[in-house]
Protein backbone atom coordinates (compact mmCIF):
# COMPACT_ATOMS: atom_id res chain seq x y z
CA UNK A 1 0.00 0.00 0.00
CA UNK A 2 2.83 2.06 0.71
CA UNK A 3 4.55 1.78 -2.55
CA UNK A 4 1.06 2.42 -4.24
CA UNK A 5 0.68 6.28 -2.38
CA UNK A 6 4.01 7.03 -3.51
CA UNK A 7 3.49 6.53 -6.54
CA UNK A 8 0.21 8.11 -6.57
CA UNK A 9 2.48 11.33 -5.16
CA UNK A 10 5.03 11.03 -8.18
CA UNK A 11 2.11 11.02 -10.63
CA UNK A 12 0.64 14.36 -8.87
CA UNK A 13 3.66 16.11 -9.06
CA UNK A 14 4.23 15.03 -12.36
CA UNK A 15 0.62 16.17 -13.44
CA UNK A 16 1.31 19.54 -11.49
CA UNK A 17 4.70 20.86 -13.72
CA UNK A 18 2.66 18.92 -17.15
CA UNK A 19 0.14 21.40 -16.47
CA UNK A 20 2.43 24.27 -15.72
CA UNK A 21 4.76 23.90 -18.74
CA UNK A 22 1.67 23.52 -21.08
CA UNK A 23 0.21 27.38 -19.38
CA UNK A 24 0.46 29.97 -21.63
CA UNK A 25 1.06 33.79 -20.73
CA UNK A 26 -1.08 36.62 -21.36
CA UNK A 27 -2.32 39.85 -19.85
CA UNK A 28 -5.61 40.15 -18.29
CA UNK A 29 -8.14 42.84 -17.44
CA UNK A 30 -11.63 42.92 -16.24
CA UNK A 31 -14.91 44.07 -17.32
CA UNK A 32 -18.25 44.59 -15.28
CA UNK A 33 -21.21 44.15 -17.85
CA UNK A 34 -21.43 40.50 -19.05
CA UNK A 35 -24.94 40.89 -21.87
CA UNK A 36 -25.51 40.63 -24.30
CA UNK A 37 -22.44 38.65 -25.48
CA UNK A 38 -21.31 37.73 -28.80
CA UNK A 39 -21.69 34.10 -28.00
CA UNK A 40 -25.07 33.74 -25.97
CA UNK A 41 -26.91 36.88 -26.83
CA UNK A 42 -29.02 38.36 -23.64
CA UNK A 43 -28.34 34.66 -22.11
CA UNK A 44 -26.58 35.43 -19.08
CA UNK A 45 -24.01 32.78 -18.24
CA UNK A 46 -23.05 33.42 -14.74
CA UNK A 47 -19.95 35.69 -13.44
CA UNK A 48 -17.37 33.14 -13.36
CA UNK A 49 -16.85 34.40 -17.79
CA UNK A 50 -14.40 36.23 -19.33
CA UNK A 51 -14.15 37.95 -23.27
CA UNK A 52 -11.70 36.23 -25.46
CA UNK A 53 -9.32 38.25 -26.79
CA UNK A 54 -8.36 38.31 -30.43
CA UNK A 55 -5.41 35.74 -29.50
CA UNK A 56 -8.18 33.19 -28.77
CA UNK A 57 -11.32 34.30 -30.42
CA UNK A 58 -10.63 32.30 -33.37
CA UNK A 59 -13.88 33.47 -35.17
CA UNK A 60 -16.13 32.38 -32.59
CA UNK A 61 -14.60 28.97 -31.98
CA UNK A 62 -13.89 29.62 -28.20
CA UNK A 63 -17.18 30.24 -27.22
CA UNK A 64 -18.26 27.76 -24.55
CA UNK A 65 -14.91 26.83 -23.75
CA UNK A 66 -13.47 26.82 -20.08
CA UNK A 67 -10.49 28.41 -19.20
CA UNK A 68 -7.97 28.01 -15.92
CA UNK A 69 -6.15 31.77 -15.24
CA UNK A 70 -3.36 32.43 -13.02
CA UNK A 71 -2.04 35.94 -12.28
CA UNK A 72 1.64 35.68 -12.50
CA UNK A 73 2.58 39.57 -11.54
CA UNK A 74 1.92 42.82 -11.95
CA UNK A 75 1.92 44.87 -15.53
CA UNK A 76 1.86 48.57 -13.71
CA UNK A 77 2.76 49.96 -10.48
CA UNK A 78 0.38 47.90 -8.04
CA UNK A 79 2.40 45.84 -6.14
CA UNK A 80 1.80 42.28 -5.46
CA UNK A 81 -1.55 42.05 -7.07
CA UNK A 82 -1.83 38.23 -7.71
CA UNK A 83 -4.07 35.98 -4.60
CA UNK A 84 -2.06 33.19 -5.32
CA UNK A 85 -5.93 31.61 -6.23
CA UNK A 86 -6.50 30.27 -10.07
CA UNK A 87 -9.85 30.57 -11.61
CA UNK A 88 -12.21 28.68 -14.53
CA UNK A 89 -13.95 30.43 -16.66
CA UNK A 90 -16.14 30.33 -19.71
CA UNK A 91 -15.37 31.84 -22.77
CA UNK A 92 -18.45 33.83 -23.70
CA UNK A 93 -17.80 37.05 -25.75
CA UNK A 94 -15.45 38.40 -27.77
CA UNK A 95 -12.83 41.62 -26.77
CA UNK A 96 -11.94 42.76 -30.09
CA UNK A 97 -8.88 44.81 -29.95
CA UNK A 98 -8.61 44.87 -26.48
CA UNK A 99 -4.86 45.09 -25.12
CA UNK A 100 -5.50 41.89 -22.83
CA UNK A 101 -5.63 37.84 -24.27
CA UNK A 102 -8.72 37.55 -21.33
CA UNK A 103 -11.32 40.14 -20.28
CA UNK A 104 -12.64 38.71 -17.15
CA UNK A 105 -15.62 39.31 -15.25
CA UNK A 106 -14.79 41.61 -12.61
CA UNK A 107 -15.40 38.72 -10.23
CA UNK A 108 -13.55 36.20 -11.85
CA UNK A 109 -10.41 38.85 -11.76
CA UNK A 110 -11.08 39.69 -7.86
CA UNK A 111 -10.34 35.49 -7.46
CA UNK A 112 -6.76 35.85 -8.61
CA UNK A 113 -5.70 39.52 -8.27
CA UNK A 114 -6.89 42.66 -6.53
CA UNK A 115 -9.40 44.73 -9.00
CA UNK A 116 -7.28 48.09 -8.07
CA UNK A 117 -4.54 46.36 -10.40
CA UNK A 118 -6.99 46.63 -13.35
CA UNK A 119 -4.51 45.01 -15.62
CA UNK A 120 -1.92 41.44 -14.51
CA UNK A 121 0.14 39.24 -16.06
CA UNK A 122 -1.45 35.53 -16.40
CA UNK A 123 -0.87 32.34 -17.14
CA UNK A 124 -3.83 30.43 -19.15
CA UNK A 125 -4.31 26.85 -19.70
Amino acid sequence: MGMIKNILIVLSVVACLISTSMATPGIATFYTSYVPSACYGNTQEGVMIAAAGDAIWNNGAACGKFVTVKCTGPRNPVPHPCTGANVTVKIVDHCPGCPSTLDLSREAFTKIANPVAGIINIDYF
